[in-house]
């Protein structure tokens, strides 16, 4: 199945257990647009339900100037656990209040500025 998201399409490409790699448009021999979901199934003990762990990874090769390289890959690797158990409405609200943060200006500088502001 394929994702879109801004208008930009990512189709399946890879297929391992718990994983699943996806290719953008941008996709060459040379340059990455590349899309990656895995999963860790939770691991319960006697005393504790355990948690399910996600990881969503895009990683796309950026042009670069002033620099020594022409080009250079850039990564936002997510990683997500909740506990067994979770109510369905926490888990859109963690999630919307993060997607919020990460289109906000203040994570843009952050990331941009490659600084942390107090």
């Amino acid at each position: 199945m394929s994702l879109t998201f801004n208008t930009k399409t990512y189709n399946p490409d890879g297929y391992q257990q718990n994983a699943v790699g996806y290719i953008g448009a941008l996709k060459t021999v040379t340059i990455k647009d590349d899309l990656a979901l895995k999963r860790v199934q939770p691991k319960a003990t006697p005393v504790f339900s355990g948690v399910g762990r996600t990881e969503a990874k895009l990683t796309r090769t950026l042009t670069l100037t002033g620099a020594v390289t022409p080009t250079g890959d850039a990564i936002v690797d997510i990683n997500v656990s909740v506990p067994v158990g979770f109510a369905a409405a926490d888990v859109d609200a963690l999630l919307n209040d993060m997607g919020a943060f990460l289109s906000s200006a203040s994570f843009k500088t952050h990331v941009k500025a490659q600084q942390i502001t107090f």
